[in-house]
């Protein structure tokens, strides 16, 4: 029998509207067992771990991200896979802090939730909730199919390093957008195993210290320099720096003595792009050159969520700055392509 750890965080999938003031406040997951009475009839052993209390999203923390973690690695040799129903506003963050923290991961992982309460007839946190469990549970040749973290939602299993949430309204809340997702869910499960991380061959190994002291430069067209100052003058240890298209920012040279200074002072300055899609590559502009030649690093094609976590992760670990500077320009967990 395949057994199965769910772990309940909160989120949408288990909210319902407070009679006092109409706003949705979470439940407990017995109520979610008793919308979704399929459950009963999957062939796996179920067990469940709620926190408590039940966290909306937006109160995601690096130090619960521990505990995720924590729970995991005690859980490992008792569970073939781990379903966990999180809330969809952070949930990108959520999986890729998870995919850097365990490393070696030879079970599958799948972060679910859902846009409608659960309780709500046209909700899509059923289809949600048990296929997420089905990919849990799925192995070829003995071995799990998906040995990773990631995302499945409305009919998509995404790797979780590379998702963003892209919509509020719809459904189809998640997207990929620098990588093919890993599964589709039809008639059948298709996996598309040429996109799948492959069985690791060390052993599995939990990380549970992050450092989150990092600042955010996002640029657009007249930035001040008091604006940049606050940033790069702050006591940040990094900087994620979200440029235009390929990477390239302004050439002004307040700005680029800016990001020399805060080198200087000894901070990783990390160039991504606010682009959707597409890949940071400096050097092929002009505007891009003095940033690679002053020792800003390439995010490449990381979303913004996997660059933050990659480097709460890194920065966590005691390495020093070349070796930081190294692999975040290094695929880790497949979270970028060269």
């Amino acid at each position: 029998m395949t057994n199965i750890l769910i772990i309940y965080t909160g989120g949408t999938i288990g909210m319902v509207n407070d009679p006092k003031t109409g706003a949705l406040i979470p439940f407990d997951f017995k109520q979610i067992q008793q919308n979704v009475p399929e459950l009963e009839r999957l062939n796996y052993n179920l067990d469940v771990y709620s926190f408590d209390p039940i966290l909306d999203s937006s109160n995601m923390t690096p130090e619960i991200w521990a505990d995720i973690a924590k729970l995991i690695r005690d859980k490992y040799d008792d569970f073939d896979g781990f379903v966990i129903l999180h809330g969809s506003d952070t949930m990108a963050f959520t999986a890729s802090a998870l995919s850097f923290m365990l490393e070696n991961l030879s079970k599958p992982v799948v972060l679910t939730g859902s846009q409608l309460p659960i309780g709500e007839i046209r909700t899509d946190a059923k289809e949600n909730l048990i296929t997420a469990l089905e990919i849990a549970a799925t192995k070829k040749k003995g071995k799990a199919m998906i040995p990773e973290v990631c995302i499945y939602f409305d009919y998509q299993l995404f790797r979780g390093n590379r998702s963003i949430k892209y919509n509020s309204e719809k459904f189809e809340a998640f997207r990929s957008p620098n990588y093919p997702i890993l599964a589709e869910a039809g008639v059948t499960l298709s996996f598309f195993n040429n996109y799948i991380l492959p069985q690791p061959s060390e052993n599995f190994k939990v990380h549970l210290e992050l450092n989150p002291n990092i600042g955010v430069l996002k640029l657009y067209p007249g930035i001040s320099p008091q604006a940049v100052k606050a940033i790069t003058l702050s006591s940040v240890d990094a900087i994620v720096m979200e440029t235009f298209g390929s990477g390239n920012t302004t050439t002004v040279e307040w700005f680029t003595d800016c990001l020399e200074e805060a080198i200087k002072n000894g901070k990783i300055i990390v160039d991504i792009t606010q682009c959707q899609r597409g890949s940071v590559e400096l050097g092929m502009y002009q505007t891009s050159k003095k940033l690679q030649q002053m020792g800003v690093l390439s995010g490449y094609d990381m979303t913004f969520e996997a660059t933050t976590t990659k480097l709460m992760y890194l920065m966590g670990q005691g390495l020093d700055k070349a070796e930081i500077a190294r692999l975040v320009e290094k695929p880790l967990r497949g979270e970028l392509t060269v």
